[in-house]
């Protein structure tokens, strides 16, 4: 299991334990986990930013090797403590996404939309997007919470392809 997939559970189990307290009866009991959660968020969240400080004079190397490690990515971007932009953390997940090329066509701030455009990696230049939509959005799920929604474009095809085979015997 991927440090993201883990952290990704890790938050939903949190969001289902506050979702059953509140639908508990007792809303004081609601009230205190929340705040129990609030609390440890900002107390980790100062940690990471103390950590950020101290490596902030070091060589680049710890740093860029700290960025390049999902689970601390993903935590860094929960606390808003990324130093990388939107677009650059845009761009690092989707070069991830290994079973097509995706490009970035545009983003709305307004609804939180990417829009992209896919083609298949597997060179047959059809542009088909099948399951780009669902690639990227788990790629973008830990790395750039603005991305509310995902609209796949597919690529426009390419010239046909014309198969040239041996003539049949006696065509000639």
């Amino acid at each position: 299991m991927s440090a993201v997939s883990s952290t990704e559970q890790t938050g939903r189990r949190v969001e289902e334990i506050l979702d059953r307290l509140a639908e508990s009866g007792d809303p004081a009991a609601a009230e205190a986990a929340e705040e129990l959660v609030r609390s440890l968020m900002d107390f980790y969240g100062a940690g990471l930013a103390r950590i950020l400080h101290l490596l902030s004079g070091a060589p680049g190397e710890a740093a860029a090797r700290l960025l390049g490690d999902d689970l601390v990515a993903s935590l860094l971007v929960l606390h808003d403590l990324h130093p990388e932009d939107r677009d650059t953390r845009i761009a690092r997940a989707l070069d991830g996404v290994q079973e097509h090329t995706l490009e970035v066509v545009g983003f709305d701030d307004e609804s939180g939309t990417l829009t992209l455009r896919a083609r298949e990696t597997d060179g047959c230049g059809c542009g088909s997007g099948t399951g780009a939509r669902e690639a990227a959005e788990a790629a973008l799920a830990c790395f750039a919470p603005e991305v509310r929604a995902v609209d796949v474009q597919t690529a426009p095809a390419g010239p046909t392809l014309l198969q040239i085979g041996a003539a049949p015997t006696g065509a000639r």
